[in-house]
């Protein structure tokens, strides 16, 4: 049957794309209600201090204040692993930009006025602005209640520490010293800033009855859900959360943003709020990829054979944990690289600093390693003498091979995705090089996951045969609606148009954990592919009782028909039968579906694993990307020509979706590999504007060739895999790779800026 696919498989338009071209899609900051207030939030302009006193009267006493909000207002901690965070500083302020207190009023400007008529006063404390002068054993402390953590971690941590993983298999300290050749380095990566479209935003109101009701942009509802509960002491029950269109996420709205003190200041005024931050603020108190420092060493065999592998990981987590844990293990997971090597052993931790929160970001502490492994891995194959792209087939993994802790990979296209990169690039044709330009290819090969936690569907058949869907799956425009309204429209053979998809809201969503890890195809897809199933059976129940005939002689058939197989004519309608369910017999024809992941646990007997909470992985994702660049002697500016991006995704449900998420991976992959870093300086960014801070542009970004391969995976929908955060993986190690091969210097730190690289040309 999925041989004869009409949906999946086919590039539809995206189903909010008139909407967004045409600008009529409403995002949070288009809320408008009548007697809608106004919020602003007042920052710290110190890293790390005392509050030693705060004034608020003349602000509460401002034209249009309607309320004023501290510290003191939310006396709850709240944190994904531990509770160290506040909603607005008590006490202590932990980063610049730290929000120490929120205005309400009439408008925002009278908000904005107000806010500079409360008074603070600060007793500045000496600020741990670096991995190294957290490790110090004179640093200040950040947390200095962290004790209390500490006690209840099995590993004993350092002061500024907040997280710790030890991960290991075979032995890998013997292994390397039977190697003939190893490589070892220390290799530094750089604070990225999500820099999605849309700042964070949010609305909040009291509906009639006392229930709280946030509209916000955000990742998950539920999530947000569940930590304005947490955070305010309300029952859940009582809190509705509601997705906006999301302007861009990449993981930087994962957790909640503003909404507390929004939904606080709705629940003081009894009026509806809104809330959004301005660029300024978001670059000053919102979160950023965390900077690493990778010490690694690699050892192979003479013919190109990788045996063991070392790493020592260590993650800026910023002023508070977040979700820095999670990060900092899924990085150590993934520092093997996609290749057998038996012996590994990978230890990391994360440090508090009083920098900006670090948080999960596109890749999810994926590139940090993957830039450092596959530098190893190009480093081996040029002192060995062998063909960057031979060492990575020799090596790769397969299907039936097993990941680090024992999980079995079922299916995997690593070596067609290389194979496609050697073929593509050996076939480029050879351009004119100007006087003083250097220019070399260089590749990457990387893996991922896409299958965490648990979710769920619901299809409900209308009265009239179409459809509505509901998942409670967030799309942050990256096209995950449309994929999982062809996944449902595939499975019953219905046309795109007759699939409604419910946005996510908490009254009547099914659960989701987030949009995030790659996961919606994969995960809430294979949610929706069940309920969908279920609901055909549901169908043919009735559809048996109207043809007269057994439900095991049906088939469905385009259009929204069930049949009888092998009886041409002899066919009904979705409309038929599901008025039949609604009007005259077994009700309604709604079915569902909750899955959790459940895939392979960590084998106790292969993989020592300590100091995580790291859970069960997902189905693997592949991918091989090759860069074409050009140096410029004279300046140390590089260039980037071209980019193949080579990725197995299971299979492509919509085409043109994928290349999309291929294309716009790279891109920001090429902005975080030679344009992007927060400079921070003594504690301040110094570059808090995108005057200051570059991104890639349109004018700037290459040829970029998506190059889909198609490994079915058994368990995904229509044997898909998710392809959102794999495109930035490889990126910076491609692009350092090509510099190598062009400068014969290995750059161990990210960016490349042209200093950089022109230092490395002209070392004198």
């Amino acid at each position: 049957m999925e041989d004869q696919l009409e949906t999946v498989g086919q590039s539809v338009p995206r189903l909010q794309g008139v909407d967004k071209l045409t600008g009529s899609a409403m995002y949070v900051d288009d809320i408008n209600r009548p007697g809608m207030l106004h919020g602003a939030l007042l920052l710290s302009p110190y890293p790390h201090a005392k509050i030693t006193r705060m004034n608020t009267q003349a602000a509460q006493g401002a034209p249009g204040v309607r309320c004023v909000l501290t510290g003191d207002d939310f006396p709850r901690q709240f944190g994904g692993f531990i509770h160290d965070e506040q909603v607005l500083a008590r006490g202590v302020v932990r980063y610049a930009g730290e929000p120490v207190a929120a205005v309400c009023a009439d408008t925002l400007s009278q908000a904005k006025e107000a806010l500079q008529l409360i008074e603070v006063d600060y007793d500045e404390l000496p600020a741990v602005t670096s991995i190294d002068e957290a490790l110090s054993a004179e640093a200040a402390l950040v947390h200095p209640e962290f004790d209390q953590y500490a006690r209840r971690n099995p590993i004993p941590l350092g002061p500024n520490i907040c997280a710790h993983t030890l991960l290991s298999e075979g032995d890998a300290e013997s292994a390397l010293a039977s190697c003939d050749i190893v490589v070892e380095g220390e290799f530094q990566t750089q604070a990225q800033v999500h820099a999605y479209l849309e700042p964070c935003g949010a609305v909040a109101a009291i509906e009639d009855g006392g229930k709280l009701i946030v509209w916000s942009a955000c990742q998950s509802v539920f999530r947000v859900q569940a930590t304005l509960s947490e955070i305010l002491g309300l029952p859940m029950s009582q809190i509705r959360a509601i997705a906006t269109l999301v302007g861009g996420s990449f993981g930087g709205k994962a957790d909640v943003t503003i909404q507390p003190v929004a939904a606080m200041m709705a629940l003081r005024t009894r009026r509806t709020v809104k809330l959004v931050l301005s660029r300024d603020d978001e670059f000053m108190m919102m979160r950023t990829r965390h900077p690493a420092r990778i010490r690694m060493r690699t050892g192979a065999m003479r013919d190109g054979t990788l045996v063991a592998r070392t790493v020592n990981l260590t993650m800026d987590g910023g002023a508070y944990t977040e979700d820095s844990p999670a990060v900092l293990g899924f990085a150590l997971l993934m520092a093997r690289g996609p290749y057998r090597i038996t012996h590994l052993r990978c230890e990391g931790q994360t440090v508090y600093t009083n920098r900006l929160r670090a948080a999960g970001f596109r890749g999810y502490g994926n590139p940090q390693v993957t830039f450092a492994g596959e530098s190893q891995i190009d480093e081996i194959a040029h002192r060995l003498g062998i063909d960057p792209i031979n060492i990575r087939l020799m090596n790769a993994v397969e299907a039936g091979d097993h990941w680090v802790g024992g999980q079995r990979i079922q299916a995997s296209g690593l070596k067609d995705c290389l194979l496609a990169l050697q073929q593509r690039t050996r076939q480029r044709p050879s351009q004119p090089l100007r006087p003083g330009r250097r220019r070399a290819i260089g590749y990457s090969a990387f893996a991922h996951i896409c299958g965490i936690l648990s979710t769920a569907a619901i299809v409900r058949v209308l009265e009239d045969g179409s459809v509505t869907l509901n998942t409670g799956a967030v799309d942050l425009g990256e096209g995950a609606e449309t994929v999982l309204a062809q996944i449902c429209a595939e499975t019953l053979k219905l046309p795109l148009a007759r699939i409604n998809l419910a946005p996510p809201d908490t009254d009547s969503s099914p659960y989701n954990w987030s949009t995030g890890g790659s996961r919606i195809t994969y995960m809430v897809g294979r949610a929706v592919r069940q309920a969908a199933e279920q609901a055909r059976d549901k169908l043919f129940e009735h559809a048996a009782a109207m043809l007269e005939c057994a439900a095991a002689d049906l088939q469905l058939r385009s259009g929204g028909l069930i049949g009888i197989a092998g009886v041409p004519g002899a066919e009904i309608s979705f409309r038929a039968v599901s008025q039949r369910a609604h009007w005259q017999a077994g009700g309604p024809v709604i079915a569902s579906a909750s899955i959790m992941f459940e895939g392979g646990g960590f084998d106790p007997k292969r993989t020592h694993l300590s100091g995580s909470g790291i859970g069960r992985l997902g189905a693997f994702i592949f991918g091989a990307q090759a860069v074409e660049l050009e140096i410029d002697e004279t300046t140390g500016q590089v260039q980037v020509q071209k980019v193949w991006a080579a990725h197995d995704v299971g299979r492509a449900v919509n085409p043109d979706g994928v290349r999309g998420q291929i294309t716009g991976g790279v891109a920001q992959g090429i902005g975080y590999a030679l344009l992007e870093e927060l400079v921070q300086h003594e504690g301040h960014s110094a570059n808090p504007t995108l005057a200051d801070y570059k991104i890639p542009g349109s004018l700037d970004l290459p040829d970029i060739e998506p190059i889909i391969i198609e490994h079915p995976e058994p368990d995904g929908p229509f044997g898909a895999k998710g392809i959102g955060e794999p495109p930035i993986i490889g990126v910076a190690p491609a692009i350092g790779n090509a510099i190598r091969q062009a400068t014969g210097q290995r750059l161990c730190q990210l960016p490349f800026t042209p200093e950089r690289v022109y230092r490395s040309i002209h070392p004198d």
